[in-house]
């Protein structure tokens, strides 16, 4: 067997962006140890000093000087907010800005203005915040104006994205009375991201009420049970409360992390990841069920995964909770013998690229037989790829260059268009992958 390859997970990007946003509105003084160094997250911190926070590294981690119960004056002009392409900023800060009087503009690059906020906005505006989109009626660039957030009922479609409910939930503490969000809609997409919101809160002093319905009564549901509920038979509260400042850790990242689980798998040397939580509220955590379920062989120490090479056989997954890996399960799903099926992930049309087409079309470049379905996609294996020489268009998309890396372990030479847009959320990810490589005897490190 090939010497094990030692890899340490990159932090949580979705976690981080919530400690920081918590943080910052938090009164007093909080560090943060382990914030994810991305542009994702240069974005949400840009944004929170234009709300007055200061947010500065501190050897190996972040000083920040939260806003409390400060208001922003009001302004006669927009406080513009440039979100990058940063789904996420722009969707939690959107929420958040408008518990705090003023007038914001929120706009972002490369795809960000055809990603759409409208489930968003239309909860917003009937808070009493006044929206005024600049080009396309319910997407970005836009304006908002907003008095704050009295709080009362507000209902929330999420069938395109959870942020939409986190952002909510993070501004709700804000609101001069107690807020009630009632879920709208046939599905719910990326429920664990919510979890991820609910704790962080609770971690700064802000506990949320989840409740089912059960009947015609509402009863206390913990967030395992939300998550297999209709989205009618949900409610949450957040009565006012200030955050409180303090210290977190912010965890290792099971998305950025599952590249280097299906490198273990797939490749000839063994894989082991130090810095995963095994009990964490990450939905990719799923990854290393998808793995097992797949015939990989694993092992926990701790927080410590090893994969080892393993012979894949197809699988059928539902991917809803679990969307930024599934590029992942589809290049990994071209070693295994059979067929793999990806369900539940339509709402991967409106991420940074169409992330069911776009692996579609790269992926048979390389040889892999895959079909695109309105949800997902099917790949049909057979234990492994023909080397080949092959250039391959990222679309911009960070998640589509990390999962196409794993092709070179099927001695695929991986020509990309764009590598350097993996800096969106894991800057050092090529450095990194140089292990994997050079473990798996293919030369040293290169920007494929």
């Amino acid at each position: 067997m090939n010497p094990l390859i030692r890899i340490t997970a990159p932090s949580s990007k979705s976690l981080s962006h919530r400690a920081l946003i918590c943080a910052a509105l938090a009164t007093g003084d909080s560090l943060l140890e382990g914030v994810l160094d991305s542009q994702d997250l240069t974005r949400t911190a840009e944004c929170l000093r234009l709300l007055g926070a200061t947010i500065e590294p501190r050897e190996d981690k972040l000083f920040v000087h939260g806003i409390g119960a400060a208001s922003r004056p009001d302004a006669s002009e927009p406080v513009s907010m440039n979100v990058g392409e940063s789904g996420t900023t722009c969707r939690l800060m959107a929420a958040v800005v408008t518990a705090i009087p003023g007038i914001y503009r929120i706009f972002g690059e490369g795809r960000m203005h055809d990603r759409p906020v409208s489930h968003l906005t239309d909860a917003l505006t009937r808070q009493g915040v006044r929206v005024t989109f600049e080009e396309k009626d319910g997407y970005p660039p836009l304006v908002m104006s907003s008095p704050g957030l009295s709080g009362g009922e507000v209902t929330i479609n999420l069938e395109q994205s959870s942020q939409y409910l986190s952002g909510l939930l993070l501004a709700a503490p804000l609101a001069t009375g107690t807020t009630t969000i009632r879920l709208i809609g046939k599905s719910v997409a990326s429920w664990p991201y919510v979890a991820l919101t609910l704790d962080t809160m609770a971690r700064f002093g802000v506990p949320v009420i989840l409740e089912r319905r059960i009947l015609d009564d509402w009863q206390p549901c913990a967030h395992a049970e939300a998550a297999n509920l209709p989205p009618t038979d949900i409610r949450l509260i957040v009565h006012p409360a200030p955050y409180r400042a303090g210290t977190m850790r912010v965890e290792g990242d099971w998305s950025n992390a599952s590249y280097f689980l299906a490198a273990g798998a797939v490749g000839v040397a063994p894989v082991r990841i130090s810095g995963l939580n095994p009990s964490s509220a990450q939905g990719d955590r799923f990854m290393l069920e998808i793995l097992t379920r797949m015939g990989a062989r694993i092992e926990w120490t701790d927080d410590v995964v090893t994969v080892f090479p393993s012979a894949l056989h197809g699988v059928h997954v539902d991917m809803n909770a679990c969307p930024d890996i599934v590029p992942t399960v589809a290049a990994m799903a071209a070693f295994a013998t059979g067929e793999t099926v990806i369900s539940g992930a339509a709402h991967l049309t409106l991420k940074e690229c169409d992330r069911i087409q776009g692996p579609v079309t790269e992926l048979s470049k390389a040889g892999v037989n895959i079909e695109a379905r309105p949800d997902g996609m099917v790949i049909r294996g057979n234990g492994g790829l023909l080397p080949r020489d092959v250039d391959m268009l990222t679309h911009g998309d960070h998640r589509m260059a990390m999962s196409f890396a794993i092709l070179e372990l099927g001695g695929i030479g991986v020509h990309l268009d764009n590598p350097s847009c993996v800096a969106k959320s894991f800057p050092g990810f090529w450095d990194v992958w140089g292990k994997v490589r050079l473990g798996n005897g293919l030369g040293e490190a290169h920007e494929a």
